[in-house]
C-alpha cells in the first residue's frame, strides 16, 4: 500500500510518500511561495541529492499536480503512474468538538471541517484546498484527514473551559482545544516502545519545542491538559507567538496603540516570542549564539523561553499526580542540548535524574538521556507526524483501530 501524506498551508505543500508494506520512505519534499512569484519544488533524489525545482505555481491544484508529475517523472521518480498511490493522507488543523479521531474523507464530513474553519482561518482552507486538489486529479483514490487537535479531545472538561461566561463556549465554541495532537501522540507512544513499557498505564509529559511549541500531559494513554488553547497563541514562548500573557496587559496595549483585533492578533502571532523580545530572531540558533557572545537579551530570552517549559514540566507532574517519562521532540526538543538541559536541572525532587555528559551536543536521535537509577526516564524522540497520518490512513481503510 502506497499512501502520500500532504500538508497543505497557505502558502506551501509539504508531501511524503510512504510504502506502508515495507515502511519505506519513498519520497519527500515540498512546494514552497505557492501563489507567489519565485515558487519551486524542494526535495532530496535518488542519490541523497538537494533538488530544486523552479515553477510557476499560481494555485494548490497546480502544486500538488506539479509534486505527483515529479513523483512519476523519469529523472526524479519512484512510481510508474498516478494510479499506484493507495491513499492520501491530510493533515488538518482544527476539528474543533466534532473530531476526536481522524476519519475517512467524505462529502458530509467535509462540509462539517468546512465548519471548524471558523476556529482556524488560516489553517483549515488550506488544508481543505489539498483535499479539494487531490479529488479533482485522482478521483476515487480514499483520502483521510488527520486532526492536529484530537488527541486532544479527551481533556476534561475543567482543563479545556475558560472561566468566562458560559454562552461564549455554547455560541462560539470558545474553549481550550490544543494543537501538535499527531506530534504528541506519536512521541509518547514511540517513547514507551523504546523503553518497554505498557503505554495505557503511564504518566507522560511530551515537550513539543520548536518554532511552535506546546506541552502535553499523557496519562494512561489519554491526553489530560495541553499548554495551547483556543488557538496556537496560548502556552509557551514561541518562536513569534507570545504564550502566556495577561489578558489585562493586551486591552492596555490595545488602547495605548489604537489596535483593533487585526493589529492585536499581529502582534501576539507574528511580531512577539523569541523574535520579538529578543529583537534578533525567531530561530533559537541565533539567539543561543548571541548568547555565547555574552549579548544580555539573547541571555534573557533563553531563561524565559526554558523557563516557561519548566514551569509547565511541573505543573503537569501535578496534575497526574506524578510523572514517569518525559520526552523532548520538535526541532528544539530534539536538537538544543542547553535547553533540555536548564529544564531538567535541580528536578532531582520530581524524580528525574538527568544525565548531563550524555545530554551535551547530542543532536536529532532517539536517545535516553536519565540516568540508569533514574525513576523519570528522559528522552529525545523525534517527531514523525507525516507517518503517523500515514499508519490512521492506512487503519481507516482496513477497517483496524487507530494506535
Amino acid at each position: 500500500m502506497k499512501t502520500l501524506v500532504l500538508n497543505c498551508g497557505s502558502s506551501s505543500i509539504k508531501y511524503k510518500l510512504f510504502d506502508m508494506t515495507s515502511g519505506e520512505v519513498m519520497a519527500q519534499g515540498g512546494l514552497e511561495k505557492v501563489g507567489l512569484e519565485g515558487s519551486f519544488l524542494k526535495f532530496t533524489d535518488k542519490n541523497g541529492e538537494k533538488v530544486v525545482l523552479e515553477k510557476d505555481i499560481p494555485d494548490h491544484e497546480v502544486g500538488i499536480e506539479f509534486i505527483l508529475n515529479t513523483l512519476t517523472d523519469a529523472t526524479y521518480g519512484c512510481i510508474q503512474s498516478f494510479k499506484e498511490i493507495d491513499a492520501v493522507g491530510h493533515r488538518v488543523v482544527h476539528g474543533a468538538e466534532e473530531f476526536a479521531s481522524s476519519v475517512l474523507i467524505t462529502k458530509e464530513l467535509l462540509a462539517k471541517v468546512v465548519e471548524c474553519s471558523a476556529l482556524a482561518p488560516l489553517h483549515n482552507p488550506a488544508n481543505l484546498l489539498g483535499i479539494e486538489a487531490m479529488e479533482k486529479i485522482l478521483p476515487g483514490t480514499p483520502q483521510v484527514a488527520v486532526f492536529d487537535t484530537a488527541f486532544h479531545q479527551t481533556m476534561p472538561d475543567y482543563a479545556y473551559m475558560y472561566a468566562l461566561p458560559y454562552r461564549m463556549y455554547t455560541e462560539y465554541g470558545v474553549r481550550r482545544y490544543g494543537f501538535h495532537g499527531t506530534s504528541h501522540r506519536y512521541v509518547s507512544r514511540r517513547a514507551c516502545e523504546i523503553l518497554g513499557v505498557p503505554y495505557e498505564t503511564q504518566r507522560i509529559i511530551t515537550a513539543h519545542i520548536g518554532n511552535g511549541g506546546s506541552i502535553t500531559a499523557v496519562k494512561n494513554g489519554k491526553s489530560i491538559d495541553t499548554s495551547m488553547g483556543m488557538t496556537p497563541t496560548e502556552g509557551l514562548m514561541m518562536g513569534t507567538r507570545c504564550g502566556d500573557v495577561d489578558a489585562g496587559a493586551l486591552s492596555f496595549i490595545m488602547n495605548k496603540e489604537g489596535l483593533d483585533a487585526e493589529g492585536l492578533s499581529t502582534l501576539i502571532n507574528k511580531k512577539s516570542g523569541v523574535a520579538g523580545f529578543s529583537e534578533m530572531s525567531s530561530d533559537m540558533r541565533d539567539i543561543e549564539s548571541a548568547m555565547y557572545n555574552g549579548d544580555p537579551r539573547a541571555i534573557l530570552t533563553l531563561k524565559m523561553y526554558n523557563y516557561r517549559i519548566k514551569k509547565y514540566v511541573g505543573a503537569y507532574a501535578a496534575a497526574m499526580g506524578g510523572l514517569d517519562i518525559l520526552v523532548f521532540t520538535g526541532g528544539v526538543g530534539e536538537n538544543q542540548w542547553t535547553t533540555r538541559a536548564e529544564v531538567c536541572e535541580n528536578m532531582e525532587f520530581l524524580g528525574i535524574e538527568f544525565d548531563t555528559k550524555k545530554n551535551e551536543n547530542e543532536r536529532g536521535r532517539e536517545i535516553v538521556l536519565s540516568k540508569p537509577e533514574s525513576r523519570v526516564k528522559v528522552l529525545v524522540v523525534p517527531t514523525d507526524e507525516e507517518y503517523m497520518i500515514a499508519s490512521d490512513t492506512q487503519a481507516i481503510l482496513e477497517g483496524k483501530p487507530i494506535r
